[in-house]
């Protein structure tokens, strides 16, 4: 045993010395690959995290602690009526406009609380799927065609792969049925609207506050929300205050404190940084902290203590992944976003010429490339329709579509610590399976 140890040990430094030793540090390719693993890095951290996964940290929060056990059995659960449950969860994305790495603490969340496998899964895909934001921006810049075809797909493939991933694991369903049948929920602790009006202001703050600019002309409805969306996210922030103050009864000169920090450092960020991207970042980083601390020193209710400490849970759990899966697909995939491209260690142009056409082999390397590549929310339609440009075929690109929002590789690392190995290897399975011959039979007609 001793023996296999040292071996083993051995076999690690001579492997790391072997890289280290052959490093190509010289091949411009591997520079590139190495540039673009830092800017996504850089991006990722700037665009993403602070607006993006912290809102979503503790919405998920929210239904750990705040939303009833029963009410989770009772839309998800395993005795819940399954087209209820998977109508909410199918069209789910709709309201949440979530990327796949934004959707994780949701789904983590609602599992652990009872969900059953299969409404489960149907939430984890459709959320980032089917992103209103994301079909109709498909629709105008794709063709209508492709976004209707992304919204069917999308929709179809929640419930699908939902059910034949309860089919797979029925026997584990079937004894989570029983056991949640001899659950005796307690009671409401607040009403039930109280709850939801607290969640859905959380949900519309994370929804506005990553509003996309449109990428067509500067007019219209869409343009008008992005380019005043800060001030729509700062008017939820007033119902977050009511929240507060009195849904989950904190104190409320702590609130206010904690209001005049952030409304502080909203002007402080306006005349002292010059980057408009970074300036939101800020007040924003304030509010998340002056959150934690007012939930943190709450004396009167614990559930607002265990809120803030349940958020902290998933980001242990979520970020690590997350990060490494960022790191690995910057290196292997490039960094593509606003007007940056930068190539990975696998030249794009390979990509586009594997997919050209719309042969079976075509939309089943689209839908692997898909799935693995990350794409924040409304970046997956640019970047597609360059690969169009480049001689795509309508079917791998609809392939693309349906496998890649919902699925990255730090999207996997984190399915995998929830839910294990062999449900995510089938769960991952099934989408690519499912995107290849949609994309398939679509590019054919």
């Amino acid at each position: 045993m001793e023996k296999n140890k040292e071996l083993r040990t051995l076999g690690w430094i001579a492997l790391i010395f072997g890289v280290a030793f052959f490093l190509p540090i010289e091949s411009l390719r591997f520079q590139n690959a190495i540039r673009a693993t830092f800017d996504l890095v850089k991006w990722y951290a700037r665009e993403h995290v602070i607006l993006c996964l912290l809102p979503a940290f503790f919405i998920a929060g929210v239904i750990s602690v705040f939303v009833s056990q029963g009410s989770v059995l009772k839309y998800f659960g395993a005795n819940a009526k399954k087209w209820l449950a998977y109508s909410v969860a199918s069209v789910s994305g709709t309201i949440l406009a979530v990327c796949s790495c934004t959707i994780l603490p949701l789904f983590t969340s609602i599992y652990k609380r009872g969900a059953g496998l299969g409404p489960a899964i149907a939430f984890l895909y459709s959320g980032p799927a089917i992103n209103i934001l994301a079909i109709i921006l498909t629709a105008r810049i794709l063709g209508f065609e492709m976004g209707v075809a992304r919204t069917i797909g999308a929709v179809v493939f929640s419930v699908v792969i939902g059910s034949i991933m309860s089919l797979i694991y029925r026997k584990e369903e079937k004894a989570k049925k029983e056991e949640q049948m001899s659950i005796v929920p307690p009671p409401e602790k607040r009403p039930m609207w109280q709850t939801s009006l607290h969640f859905f202001v959380l949900v519309l703050i994370l929804v506005f506050a990553n509003w996309g600019k449109p990428a067509s002309d500067a007019s219209g409805a869409w343009y008008w929300i992005w380019s005043h969306k800060w001030q729509i996210t700062a008017f939820w922030g007033l119902f977050l205050i009511y929240s507060l103050i009195y849904i989950l009864k904190l104190n409320r000169w702590h609130v206010w404190m904690g209001v005049a920090v952030t409304v502080l450092s909203i002007f402080l960020s306006l005349n002292w940084i010059s980057d408009p991207k970074i300036q939101p970042l800020v007040p924003m980083m304030v509010g998340v902290a002056a959150l934690s601390f007012i939930t943190l020193l709450d004396d009167r209710d614990p559930d607002n203590k265990e809120w803030t400490l349940s958020t902290w849970d998933f980001a242990k759990q979520i970020m690590p992944l997350l990060g490494l899966g960022v790191v690995i697909a910057g290196f292997l995939l490039g960094s593509t976003h606003d007007q940056t491209s930068i190539e990975g260690i696998i030249p794009p142009s390979w990509i586009s010429t594997l997919v050209g056409g719309n042969s079976l082999f075509a939309n089943f390397f689209s839908s692997i490339v898909g799935a693995f590549m990350y794409f924040a929310t409304l970046t997956e339609v640019p970047i597609l329709q360059g690969l169009i440009a480049s001689g795509m075929g309508k079917g791998p690109a609809l392939a693309l579509l349906l496998a890649g929002p919902s699925l990255s590789l730090p999207n996997m690392l984190v399915i995998r610590g929830v839910l294990g190995t062999q449900k995510t290897i089938v769960y991952v399975s099934l989408v690519v399976v499912m995107a290849t011959l949609t994309g398939l039979i679509y590019g054919s007609l």
